[in-house]
């Protein structure tokens, strides 16, 4: 299954590669022809894997916050938040290589109290300041319980668009898409500080699946 936001490249993709081709049936030697046909398959499976959109089963709990991108989790920390909550918050970050899927999901169910889009740089995901000055997304989400989760889509140096689809006083749903980063880059989640951290550093996690964190 692939996702919506990427029908305009794939669109675009077939186009241009198939032009390619097209031209270079009519004037390049054979041995051209099927090098071109070669290459312009293996880019359209690249493309195509970037925007796959597999189904995932998420076990709705609210005391479970379950990882809101697959990829690899490279920072566990305590650290300040300085944008919504002003003070200490346990930090998880999870980074999205080229390769994992792109779709972001609820980390928690509860209703958006607080959204903001920040344009800025390009540096690389895994750069710490890239959680400052990158583009990138801002969602606080409240419980049912009150207690608020902090989660941020960052671009990163591949990553050029960031895709949200929530705002603020709307209703989420643990699982479910709240956004799209294309071609990488990296999600991070503010909670609790007496929050019990399920995962480790270097720890490969499924969006919508894996129980980074649970309230106490």
């Amino acid at each position: 299954m692939l996702h919506k936001e990427g029908n305009v490249t794939i669109s675009l993709g077939i186009l241009v590669l198939g032009g390619l081709y097209t031209l270079s049936y009519f004037f390049l030697p054979e041995i051209a022809q099927q090098i071109i046909l070669g290459l312009s398959i293996f880019v359209m499976i690249i493309i195509l894997q970037f925007f796959r959109n597999p189904k995932r089963n998420t076990t709705i709990n609210p005391n479970h916050i379950i990882a809101p991108a697959d990829g690899k989790v490279v920072v566990i920390e305590d650290t300040e938040e300085s944008e919504y909550f002003k003070g200490m918050r346990k930090q998880i970050s999870i980074f999205m290589s080229p390769f994992n899927v792109h779709v972001n999901r609820n980390p928690v169910t509860g209703t958006v109290s607080f959204f903001k889009y920040h344009p800025g740089k390009y540096l690389m995901a895994w750069d710490p300041k890239s959680s400052t000055e990158n583009e990138r997304t801002t969602v606080v989400v409240k419980t049912q319980n009150g207690t608020e989760v902090l989660f941020r889509q960052i671009a990163g140096f591949l990553a050029r668009r960031i895709v949200w689809y929530v705002k603020e006083n709307q209703p989420v749903v643990q699982g479910k898409e709240f956004g799209f980063i294309k071609f990488g880059s990296r999600v991070d989640v503010f909670v609790p500080l007496d929050a019990k951290i399920n995962v480790k550093i270097g720890e490969k996690v499924s969006g919508g699946e894996t129980v980074i964190a649970e309230f106490i």
